[in-house]
């Protein structure tokens, strides 16, 4: 078998893998959309919100996870010295559940 035809041979898995891969993304973003639809999590202007009044710095990644049917907001935050604090809100309801990284004091909003 010639080299031409064993690479071809090699692409058809990958190309099966990526186009699944494709596909599992939409799934995700048309249940995520339902939930949001259904009132079953928040937006996420609401836990951005959330995230400006409790913390200071900048959010520069936002992902909206289905852990084991909990929907989770988990936030990278860039705080003011530089530290990357990774933020976990319930989708719920914009309850904070988690906070992690060296800059988390600094970044945490004095009340």
């Amino acid at each position: 078998m010639d080299l031409r035809r064993r690479l071809a041979l090699l692409a058809v898995p990958v190309v099966l893998a990526c186009a699944a891969a494709v596909m599992a993304d939409d799934d995700d973003h048309a249940r995520a959309k339902a939930a949001r639809e259904a009132g079953e999590i928040v937006s996420l202007q609401a836990v951005l919100d959330r995230v400006q009044a409790e913390f200071i710095g900048s959010p520069v990644e936002v992902e909206l996870d289905d852990d084991d049917g909990r929907w989770i907001y988990k936030v990278k935050l860039l705080a003011p010295g530089g530290a990357i604090v990774r933020l976990e809100y319930d989708a719920r309801d914009a309850r904070l559940l988690r906070v992690k990284g060296r800059g988390a004091d600094a970044a945490r909003r004095q009340r």
